[in-house]
This record gives structure tokens, C-alpha cells and sequence, in this order.
């Protein structure tokens, strides 16, 4: 290995040392799930990582990710029914979109 290269891992992230849970907290103070990668292998199979570092090692941390797999039937149930329907305006103010013109042409003055 070339003196100062940094040894490059993969470990899951219930088998991580202390120094490397401890790196991990040190990077992600505010959580981890907006930092995680899909690593897909050789084989098209993939995992899910973190990326820290060491003083003599990176690492690539997997972690287990939980996927949404509710269908809309069972979000409905388990959340209760959308109050948005298909006949809202929402999204459909051209009064608005009339207003911003008018702004806007206010300012080229």
C-alpha cells in the first residue's frame, strides 16, 4: 500500500469499532439519511451506505434502509384520506400569476 494511502473498507454498520461509530456521529451530527448512497456490485446486486472517514481508513458503512411499501389503500387506512381532490383549485390561481405580471412590469420602469 502506498505510504499515506488510506486503507479503503466495507463494513456494515453493526460491526463497526467505536472509532468508526465515533467518526460517524462526528460527520452526521443532525443524522445520516440524507447522506445515504445505493452501491450496486458487479452483480447488480446493491446495498445502501455511508461514507466516513478515519485517520487511516475510509470507509463505506452499510446501513439498513427502510423503504415505503405502503400501497395507496393501506396509506389511506393507516393515515386517513387525502383532503386534496381533483376539483381543488389549488395550483390554479391565474389571478395570481395575473398579479406577479403586473409586478413585474412595475419594476422594468
Amino acid at each position: 500500500m502506498n505510504k499515506g494511502a488510506k486503507q479503503k473498507l466495507v463494513v456494515s454498520y453493526k460491526n463497526c469499532s467505536d472509532e468508526v461509530l465515533e467518526a460517524i456521529r462526528q460527520k452526521y451530527p443532525n443524522g445520516y439519511h440524507d447522506y445515504v448512497i445505493k452501491v450496486t456490485k458487479p452483480n447488480n446486486e446493491f446495498f445502501y451506505a455511508i461514507t466516513v472517514d478515519t485517520a487511516t481508513s475510509s470507509y463505506l458503512v452499510k446501513v439498513d434502509v427502510k423503504i415505503d411499501d405502503l400501497t395507496e389503500e393501506e396509506f389511506e387506512k393507516e393515515f386517513g384520506g387525502s383532503d386534496m381532490t381533483e376539483d381543488s383549485n389549488f395550483g390554479n390561481d391565474s389571478e395570481g400569476i395575473d398579479n406577479l405580471e403586473s409586478t413585474e412590469e412595475s419594476f422594468e420602469e
